[in-house]
């Protein structure tokens, strides 16, 4: 059986060559945009190399249960991020005043907890902007990351947080909290889905506060840091 072979001209094969490199090419950036989160699209995760854990705490509500939360954090020499509302904000200064000075890092959690995925460009603006204008004139900071409540956006949240130079937070890891689970409950869903960079969502509540010194104890004996989303989402240019 003879093989027949082929001879092409150089231009050919140097042709060849160039769109295979080409392939590969768009191969690795595809590859490398499917980890790495483009500006505007929603954050449900930090960096996956790094054995660091955010907690993110949504408040609307549960004044009661802070004070107790801030021990603990205090207690373990940790700094969380509280997504705070705006009108919640406005109700209770002395009380956000108390949390940033505490080294807590501060995000946007909306103005009235509306569902930001039935909202307007124009309307999720005015809600982001209502909130960080409260939040400002009490603390003297400006937010830059946004938590939808009840995690709800639609294409219109994204454009108007790209538009405003914010990022927005979703988490991989719902504690259900508000629905109260229980303190167990609580503490073997952290502990059972806890992965490199994940974001906690959690609220101020009673099984919250005494499912997290276990918790904590827990992650620091795995080896892991539990910290905010600023330093998940920037370490090792994860954006």
């Amino acid at each position: 059986m003879k093989i027949m072979i082929i001879r092409l001209p150089k231009k050919y094969i140097f042709l060849f060559v160039i769109i295979v490199l080409i392939f590969i090419l768009i191969k690795v950036f595809s590859s490398y945009y499917s980890v790495f989160n483009y500006y505007n699209e929603p954050i449900y995760k930090g960096d996956p190399n790094s054995k660091k854990i955010a907690f993110a705490c949504n408040v609307y509500w549960g004044n009661e249960y802070i004070p107790d939360l801030l021990n603990i954090f205090k207690e373990e020499d940790i700094k969380i991020t509280f997504f705070i509302g705006g009108s919640w904000a406005r109700s209770f200064p002395r009380l956000l005043k108390i949390i940033h000075d505490e080294g807590h890092e501060i995000g946007n959690h909306g103005y009235s907890h509306k569902n930001h995925a039935n909202l307007t460009l124009e309307e999720n603006k005015a809600e982001i902007l209502k909130a960080e204008k409260q939040i400002e004139e009490i603390i003297g900071i400006k937010t830059e990351l946004f938590a939808p409540p009840s995690g709800a956006f639609n294409d219109d949240t994204i454009k108007a947080a790209e538009e405003l130079n914010y990022k927005i937070i979703l988490w991989s890891i719902d504690t259900i909290d508000w629905k109260k689970p229980g303190s167990q409950y609580i503490r073997d869903k952290v502990l059972g889905k806890t992965h490199n960079g994940a974001i906690v969502l959690m609220h101020p509540v009673k099984d919250t506060v005494e499912a997290l010194p276990s918790i904590i104890a827990e992650l620091k004996e795995q080896g892991y840091k539990v910290t905010n989303i600023h330093e998940i989402i920037y370490s090792s240019n994860h954006l």
